[in-house]
């Protein structure tokens, strides 16, 4: 049973209030630390019980968006690595705090770096094209503004749920020149443009993306039109797991965010598919913009097994005898 704090923050992931990798990731490790703070377990192996259905609860909320297990198991991996070295429970309760801390603080450092390399690639009078909505691609097109640059920002309105919208707001809010467009006019304006800069939820070993649906579509018109196609991504947003082959689920949501219950329940030979994110290949990207550096996408297999090393299929508990 989770703690009702650490419900409403599953809740609020899996219903979208909380929107974006980032804040999915940090919302996480937040309710893995509140599972931490108010636990009332006495022992050791009670507590790791409590701080592993906590983390299996969190990581189901949303199957796509890989910053969320990343931030789980950034925080778990610490408290198995002190759990075998036989660090008491207020030691392990303690450790928790201090992983969650650490992965948020460089979650927030993350963005701003990419930010700052990022903003090198814009230049002067660039007309660019975005979809949905990434912090780190705002960060950067404000530090681009903070520098003097000027720019022209198309942003798809990104249905159904309009994060678009939450783009174009806060590119009026920098000052700087934004048209929201609908997502079928992408390639209509992509030949005013001269970049793409997207966001991603999760990175593949072989440099494919996946974002928001209808990314693959923005960046296949781009392809077309020869309009360079940039991701910002933190590397807790690259994918351990396709290293060793497992492929990216793709998450599909109600059909009753697309339309509503009436026409459902009158039309009943209709079916609505709404999967939330799609794939684009590597071959559609031309840099990868991350805290550690500008990448290939085809290095993404090395950026991941530097981070990460070798990466054995996750599963089974955390062993309070061996090593983690």
């Amino acid at each position: 049973m989770l703690r009702p704090e650490v419900q409403s923050i599953a809740d609020d992931i899996r219903s979208m209030k909380v929107r974006g990798a980032g804040r999915i990731a940090r919302a996480s490790v937040r309710g893995l630390m509140i599972t931490a703070s108010k636990s009332e377990a006495t022992g050791r192996e009670e507590f790791i019980a409590e701080m592993e259905a906590a983390s299996k609860a969190l990581i189901a909320t949303r199957p796509t968006a890989v910053s969320l297990p990343n931030g789980v198991r950034f925080v778990m991996h610490r408290l198995g690595k002190a759990a075998s070295s036989g660090t008491p429970l207020q030691g392990l309760k303690e450790s928790v705090t201090k992983s969650g801390e650490e992965f948020i603080q460089r979650s927030l450092d993350a963005v701003k770096k990419i930010a700052d390399y990022g903003a090198r690639r814009i230049e002067d009078g660039d007309v660019i094209v975005t979809h949905c909505h990434s912090s780190a691609v705002v960060a950067m097109l404000k530090e681009a503004a903070r520098q003097g640059k000027s720019m022209k920002v198309y942003s798809t309105e990104t249905r159904p749920w309009y994060q678009g919208r939450i783009t174009a707001s806060h590119l009026e809010e920098a000052g700087i020149p934004v048209t929201l467009i609908v997502d079928s006019a992408a390639r209509y304006f992509m030949r005013k443009a001269d970049k793409v800069l997207i966001g991603a939820d999760a990175v593949a070993a072989n440099g494919a993306v996946v974002n928001k649906i209808g990314t693959s579509q923005v960046a296949l018109a781009a392809h077309e039109a020869r309009v360079y196609v940039f991701v910002a991504a933190e590397t807790y947003k690259f994918h351990p797991e396709t290293m060793v082959g497992k492929l990216v689920e793709i998450e599909e949501r109600p059909a009753t965010e697309v339309v509503d219950k009436s026409f459902l329940d009158s039309h009943p030979g209709v079916k609505v598919r709404n999967p939330s994110f799609d794939v684009t290949p590597s071959e559609y990207i031309d840099l990868i913009i991350t805290e550690r550096g500008i990448i290939p996408p085809q290095a993404a297999i090395l950026l991941l097994r530097e981070e990460f090393g070798w990466f054995p299929s996750q599963g089974g508990a955390i062993s309070l005898g061996e090593e983690s």
